[in-house]
């Protein structure tokens, strides 16, 4: 649960490195990073939002209410909570929405997950939100990762191969009609990865100085 945690708190600040955004725009920045087929609700989202501002990685602003020209207590509350940091002008969202945006300490962490390169960005779970945000990532941390998915997934393969050639004959032909299905998911992400691993070791070599550039 702290894993799928995680990855949610790495996304949402990812995407408010480009921009504040409120809670609605964030949501749907979100579906469009985590891809229609990781649903999320804002059950999950605001506890997510609330453990970031509460370490201080990002801050909130409400409305000025009209005529008062200052921001609301909650805003002025949410703003001593970063120490450290001068006063942000505040950021309405269609409806009056609190906006949040991303603190220093939020943009140090980032990089420093987003400098991470060991199995955990390579799972699952991580992988498809640290790949949306290579954009951030170094040249070497992004080929780390992606050799790293590689090789977890070329593991993968070969003990699916075989533990099909093992229970091919005890099983009916729907399970191994899945069975084949799952072997070809793989091995399409497998060619997809030895491209995208191509493609930065190219990349590297055409253009060093932009290489260290990232990396400095």
């Amino acid at each position: 649960m702290r894993s799928r945690s995680t990855v949610l708190e790495t996304a949402i600040l990812g995407l408010l490195t480009s921009a504040p955004l409120h809670g609605y725009e964030l949501r749907k920045q979100l579906a469009l990073l985590l891809g229609p087929f990781r649903a999320f609700s804002y059950g999950t989202l605001y506890p997510s939002l609330r453990s970031l501002q509460e370490r201080g990685l990002i801050a909130t602003t409400e409305p000025t209410p009209s005529g008062t020209g200052g921001v609301t207590r909650a805003a002025a509350r949410s703003q001593r909570r970063v120490p450290g940091h001068e006063p942000v002008p505040p950021l309405a969202g269609r409806r009056g929405r609190i906006v949040y945006q991303l603190t220093a300490e939020g943009k140090e962490h980032l990089q420093t997950v987003l400098s991470s390169s060991g199995p955990a960005a390579w799972e699952d779970e991580n992988f498809d939100v640290r790949f949306a945000l290579f954009a951030q990532t170094d040249a070497d941390t992004r080929l780390r990762i992606l050799e790293g998915r590689r090789s977890r997934l070329t593991e993968r393969l070969e003990a699916v191969r075989e533990s099909a050639a093992r229970t091919r004959e005890r099983l009916d032909e729907y399970t191994l009609e899945l069975q084949r299905h799952g072997l070809e998911q793989v091995e399409r992400e497998v060619r997809w990865l030895d491209g995208l691993i191509t493609q930065e070791r190219g990349r590297a070599t055409r253009d060093p100085r932009q290489n260290q550039k990232e990396r400095g």
